[in-house]
């Protein structure tokens, strides 16, 4: 302690500031460092909640005794009783659904119930329970299900009605086999109800088409995936940029026509008559007495013979028509457009060096044929495939990767930590070490022996003797004068000043000790 406070004593007031200054500064930093380094690593259990369900999961995690943090509609605890707080408050029913289910159906009483009254609380009852069971879906945050299901007239038996289901995720967009999963649990626990009748919104990305009506762009982006997954095993990863434009019906359209070609006949029936007459006719001799008797002998008279043969052909012909009916859906491919543009290949040249030269038509023809039969190239439809060879300007022959640096690896807080850490490093240079360093280098002041003489050459004199005779031993001859060092820090030890103190005030030094001598001289 005692060196402590000669060497607090020996400091100037600058000094004193100086140093008071920047052991405040290295105990703050050391403090703040501290502070956060010991704070705990807080990660959040519950957000997107509203008022009423973030003050239940409050009062629940006050209950708990553990600490946490609101921002904003998010809920942060320490890390590791995260998901252990979750299960608590899991079985404490936190935090409760936004919908009620049959629930409302349970302090209904008959009188004073009307009909339409449980009719509303039922249809409630009914969509409240569908938004509870869309909510176990993992990437689901909230939903809410509408129904618009008509009342019942009379004796209507065939009672229809349309649903929309709005989503709100985490982050991670609704597949289009969860929307058609959708599609039928609510259509099956509304009686009526058809699958295509229930609309799936996400309330980010809009609409979510089924796989059965996927939308043109959705289409398209699938084609092009396909295109590019059969180039790059053999071009390489991004050696290849594929566009498709995919050109749809949208309208449904019904067409018939009927043709008649007079160049061609039907035979339509045919009849075929055959007609044949034969007749034989005699003529009788005169009529006299011998003629009538029973034994005689009739008179012979003129014989007439005919035969007649006739055939009929009837064909009956009717000049060929052809009736077509065609109808078009919406959805339906009219034309489609695909453009590919590869990256070159690398050649050494005569030179000796290495070029991006274009890729032979053998292969391009290859490369085509694969995205014709990929994308389902229809020639008569006017389908048409480009297929080119270029040179990129910035892609290699294995494509770019992206670069990960030492900043995507870390995590925001590591990020902070090696920050703070530079910080007091920085804090530790420029205020310890630099005040000492330029106490060391300062030139030095005012000398420590004060003698308001004015100097005086060096001293050369001889120390009389009892008889009055000068030794030539005892004459103090003082060396030549040098160039004053720096003066360094001063050490606690008397004895250690004294010394430096001569070595460096060494006039001032001769001085003081031919006084000593001269005085126990002149005492003797």
């Amino acid at each position: 302690m005692q060196k402590l406070q000669d060497y607090w004593s020996e400091r100037s007031s600058q000094q004193k500031a100086i140093l008071a200054g920047a052991f405040l500064a290295t105990f703050l930093a050391i403090f703040s460092f501290a502070w956060i380094a010991s704070r705990p690593n807080m990660s959040m259990i519950y957000g997107g909640l509203d008022a009423a369900q973030a003050g239940e999961v409050v009062a629940g995690l006050e209950r708990s005794g553990v600490p946490y943090e609101v921002r904003g509609d998010a809920i942060w605890v320490e890390t590791s009783q995260r998901d252990r707080l979750r299960m608590e408050l899991a079985a404490q029913g936190l935090p409760a659904a936004g919908s009620m289910g049959y629930e409302l159906l349970d302090g209904m009483s008959g009188f004073g119930t009307t009909s339409q009254m449980f009719d509303a609380a039922y249809w409630r009852a009914k969509e409240g329970e569908l938004a509870r069971t869309i909510l176990a879906l993992p990437n689901v945050k909230s939903a809410r299900v509408h129904l618009a299901v008509e009342a019942g007239r009379g004796y209507r038996r065939d009672v229809t009605g349309n649903a929309s289901v709005t989503l709100t995720t985490n982050g991670q967009a609704i597949s289009r086999d969860q929307a058609v999963a959708l599609k039928y649990l609510v259509s099956s626990g509304v009686p009526g109800m058809m699958p295509d009748s229930v609309t799936v919104i996400d309330t980010q990305r809009g609409i979510v088409a089924a796989s059965e009506d996927d939308t043109g762009a959705d289409r398209a982006a699938d084609m092009k995936r396909n295109v590019e997954r059969i180039l790059e095993p053999h071009v390489g990863t991004g050696n290849a940029i594929v566009g498709l434009n995919l050109d749809l019906v949208t309208e449904t359209e019904l067409l018939t026509e009927q043709r008649f070609d007079p160049d061609q006949r039907a035979l339509i029936s045919q009849v075929t008559e055959e007609t044949s007459d034969q007749s034989n006719s005699s003529g009788s001799g005169a009529v006299t007495a011998a003629s009538n008797l029973p034994d005689g002998q009739d008179a012979q008279g003129d014989q007439t013979q005919s035969a007649r043969s006739e055939n009929r052909q009837q064909a009956n012909y009717e000049v060929s028509h052809v009736t077509r009916e065609v109808s078009r859906q919406p959805g339906t491919i009219r034309r489609l457009t695909v453009a590919v543009l590869l990256n070159g290949v690398a050649q050494t040249n005569a030179s000796g060096e290495t070029e991006i030269v274009p890729r032979s038509d053998a292969e391009l023809q290859t490369l085509r044929e694969l995205v014709a039969s990929a994308v389902g190239y229809d020639e008569s439809r006017g389908d048409q495939i480009t297929v080119k060879s270029l040179p990129f300007a910035a892609l290699g022959e294995d494509g770019t990767a992206a670069q990960t640096g030492l900043l995507d690896r870390l995590e925001p807080n590591g990020l902070l930590r090696i920050l703070l850490i530079g910080f007091f490093a920085m804090a530790m240079i420029f205020m310890i070490l630099r005040p000492i360093l330029k106490i060391r280098n300062a030139a030095p002041g005012k000398p420590m022996l004060d003698d308001s003489s004015p100097a005086e050459p060096a001293l050369t004199g001889v120390i009389e003797t009892d008889d009055a005779q000068p030794s030539p031993a005892s004459t103090l001859i003082a060396p030549e004068p040098r160039e004053p060092e720096p003066l360094a820090l001063p050490s606690a030890d008397p004895v250690a000043r004294l010394r430096s103190m001569m070595r460096e005030r060494h006039d001032e030094s001769v001085k003081v000790l031919s006084g000593w001598i001269d005085n126990k001289e002149n005492a003797h």
